[in-house]
């Protein structure tokens, strides 16, 4: 099946997209990859729902406000694909399947005895009859409702990747987005994937605060700055890191606040350290040893990042692109992916990578007309 995968990340920025042959369990070839930056409009109003969900106690958020925000997320999708797909000499048509993660406003990881929450918005069925054909969406509700923390999903991607590019197990993957989560694949079915804690998020809140820019390019301010090892310490003893995996994180979880007294790149670079503390001890519980970790995601940019890691993993560390992988496409490559085991009712969740208690598939699938 050749499917178009979309994936839009919480920095509200811009929605990826990527064209992958598979059956949901073999990788049959790669096709183009591109993104295309969300309109300032839904930004805003992705913004204000963002705002709204975090604010809304427990239970049915505002369903106008939401459905509106539905409906313009796959309105924007199928103007980028629609895009896209001309750029490429290529149509709806030609596709025979769409996986569109959607724009996560609100995910909230069980707790106290009380089940989780996870909100994707995307309008499914809209997209399906605008472009023509099947779409795959709303990917982690069936986990979250199964009691599952409905993240991280692309474990069973990584895993594929690998087995195509002929990685040999002990092997993680780092993606660092707002937040970071891991993979850890010691062969075979031997799996462990959890969100590991703030990727890139609170450097990105801290920089935008203070300067206007959306982050720390190429980790400038990072370098420049020292890391204060007692608000290091601070941020370290976040309950979250008494926790046992499978665990997963809202980008909103952590607060950049005990860095506020600090100089802008002595907060920074606390932060930086912060990042990659966080995957160290994330190391540390689980009981594979990776000889090697490939890192993806927009921190794979940050040679600050990089090095901290670096510093404090015994494992090799490289981007993606040196085991030659497309770094940018990877996230909508994965939800491609699990589009096709939507389909095919393959299980997209596992006990070792969300804390569902048997793989269970997931998503809904939308068909045109």
């Amino acid at each position: 099946m050749r499917i178009l995968g979309f994936m839009t990340g919480t920095s509200l920025d811009a929605v990826d997209m990527a064209i992958l042959e598979t059956d949901g369990e073999t990788l049959q070839g790669f096709g183009p990859a591109a993104e295309a930056p969300l309109p300032d409009a839904l930004r805003d109003l992705l913004s204000r729902t963002i705002k709204t969900a975090l604010q809304h106690p427990r239970g049915a958020p505002e369903p106008a406000l939401f459905a509106e925000a539905a409906r313009a997320v796959a309105e924007a999708h199928f103007e980028a694909g629609s895009a896209f797909l001309r750029a490429n000499g290529m149509h709806w048509s030609d596709l025979d399947l769409v996986g569109m993660h959607g724009q996560t406003v609100l995910h909230e990881r069980p707790s106290g005895g009380r089940p989780g929450r996870t909100l994707q918005l995307g309008d499914g069925e809209w997209l399906a009859g605008a472009a023509g054909i099947p779409v795959a969406f709303d990917f982690r509700t069936a986990d979250v409702a199964a009691g599952g923390e409905g993240a991280p999903l692309a474990p069973v991607y990584h895993l594929a990747r690998a087995a195509a590019s002929g990685l040999p197990a002990p092997l993680a993957v780092l993606n660092i987005g707002g937040v970071a989560n891991l993979t850890c694949w010691g062969g075979g079915d031997r799996v462990a994937a959890f969100d590991t804690g703030p990727g890139n998020g609170l450097i990105d809140q801290v920089v935008l605060a203070r300067t206007g820019e959306r982050f720390d390019r190429d980790g400038r301010l990072a370098r420049e700055g020292k890391v204060h090892p007692k608000v290091l310490e601070q941020l370290l003893a976040h309950p979250y890191f008494a926790e046992a995996p499978p665990k997963s994180l809202d980008r909103y979880d952590f607060s950049p606040a005990p860095t506020e007294g600090l100089p802008l790149a002595d907060a920074v670079a606390t932060l930086t350290a912060f990042t990659a503390e966080c995957v160290a001890r994330a190391f540390g519980v689980v009981d594979i040893r990776p000889a090697s970790l490939v890192v993806t995601g927009g921190g794979r940019r940050n040679p600050a990042i990089m090095g901290a890691l670096a510093e404090r993993l015994s494992c090799t560390v490289a981007d993606v692109e040196s085991v030659g992988w497309r770094g940018d496409a990877l996230e909508a490559e994965a939800f491609a992916f699990l589009a096709a085991r939507c389909l095919r009712g393959l299980p997209i969740s596992f006990p070792g990578t969300t804390g569902v208690r048997a793989p269970m598939t997931g998503g809904r699938l939308a068909q045109p007309g």
